[in-house]
């Protein structure tokens, strides 16, 4: 494949480093060009090699990753950020310095080759001119899946859908299963998203319209061409309400 991208591997265990190679090393197009076992010779290393992706780990000796990732986020061309870490909680603040991935150790060869996939597709550049298009929503939603921590820009939420046990979360960048409730995320992000049916929440940014069947059922209609969700009749109030205070006219 003539378009291989190089990784950087910065992890302070030998063996966790070793296994992450191997990974790596199974994915067609991808090759590891360098290791580091702290912080500070990350950063070296990225000087020098300029990688296109670097896989990060947070709890390092001196320098840790997050302060790495600070620092690398302030050059001009710096490469695809991957955390792969055995801590769930840093997941909101990986998202502040442009991370691509929050992996949770031990790494699978799915979720890896899913994030390699995502880096090559944007770099941490392009993700930072796409967030200061959207500076006026900032808040993230962290949903930790199979893959390992997800992070969901609230503003990119079409409808969450309930479903047995668990809620899907429709948007932008596909589908996400949680094991939120949605009277959960209901309470938390009032403002966002607008309960629409005892089964959906809808987020707010994307109702266009309400309007009412022949057969008198009651649907709200998506911006952008994303269809059409169902409105129980005790719900659509709340959403004729919505358009009254934040459509013109």
């Amino acid at each position: 494949m003539t378009d291989t991208r190089s990784v950087l591997i910065a992890d302070d265990e030998p063996l966790a480093r070793e296994r992450i190679r191997r990974l790596v090393e199974a994915v067609p197009g991808y090759r590891v060009c360098g290791e580091a076992a702290d912080g500070d010779s990350c950063l070296k290393q990225v000087a020098e090699l300029e990688p296109d992706i670097l896989l990060l780990d947070i709890r390092m000796p001196g320098m840790d990753g997050m302060e790495a990732a600070s620092r690398l986020s302030q050059l001009a061309n710096p490469p695809a950020l991957i955390f792969c870490t055995a801590y769930d909680h840093y997941a909101i603040q990986a998202f502040d310095v442009q991370a691509i991935a929050y992996l949770l150790k031990p790494v699978r060869k799915e979720a890896l080759a899913e994030a390699l996939a995502r880096a090559g597709r944007v770099n941490r550049v392009q993700l930072q001119a796409l967030n200061g298009q959207a500076a006026h929503s900032q808040e993230q939603l962290a949903v930790r899946t199979h893959r390992g921590t997800e992070l969901i820009d609230l503003s990119e939420i079409l409808y969450c859908e309930a479903d047995q046990k668990y809620v899907t979360i429709h948007h932008a960048r596909g589908e996400t299963v949680c094991d939120y409730t949605l009277k959960e995320l209901e309470n938390s992000y009032p403002s966002t998203l607008l309960r629409i049916h005892r089964n959906t929440l809808v987020g707010v940014r994307f109702i266009q319209a309400l309007r009412r069947t022949p057969d008198g059922h009651n649907l709200v209609a998506l911006r952008e061409g994303q269809g059409e969700l169902p409105v129980s009749r005790r719900h659509a109030s709340n959403v004729r309400q919505w358009l009254q205070e934040h459509q013109p006219g």
